[in-house]
């Protein structure tokens, strides 16, 4: 079962491929931006996931892909890393999909020149250890 954090995670790493998600059925999309704030969702995303759990999830769904989030948070469904691109791609837990990975209809991807999209960094806690370290070193 795809955990409702793997799920969000699922989301903020399209976002930052410029894929929507599709709201109410195809009536709206959403592509928050920007996606974090310093090292968490930002209220763009937050205000999104809002939006997609008003309805439960049902008919909201990732641009270019056919599974709801309501089922994508079901048992059934777990969010693994895509064999050709290495991006978090939705996979049932019993069977198999006939759907391609997301980033079918993304022209040039996967693009190992790019940057490629990533959680949100605590850049206090890692400023910390890297002053942690020098300090280790000045001692020795």
């Amino acid at each position: 079962m795809a955990s409702e954090k793997q799920v969000r995670e699922y989301l903020a790493h399209w976002f930052q491929l410029g894929k929507p998600i599709v709201l109410n059925n195809g009536q709206t999309e959403c592509l928050p931006y920007p996606i974090y704030f310093e090292n968490r969702y930002s209220q763009a995303f937050e205000e999104c996931w809002q939006q997609i759990l008003q309805t439960g999830g049902q008919g909201c769904y990732l641009k270019g892909t056919s599974q709801t989030i309501d089922k994508l948070l079901s048992s059934a469904w777990a969010v693994i890393a895509c064999a050709r691109c290495s991006m978090p791609v939705p996979l049932p837990d019993l069977g198999y999909t006939s759907d391609l990975c997301p980033c079918n209809d993304l022209a040039g991807w996967p693009n190992i020149e790019a940057p490629q999209p990533r959680p949100a960094v605590d850049s206090r806690k890692h400023l910390s250890a890297l002053q942690q370290r020098l300090e280790q070193q000045e001692a020795s």
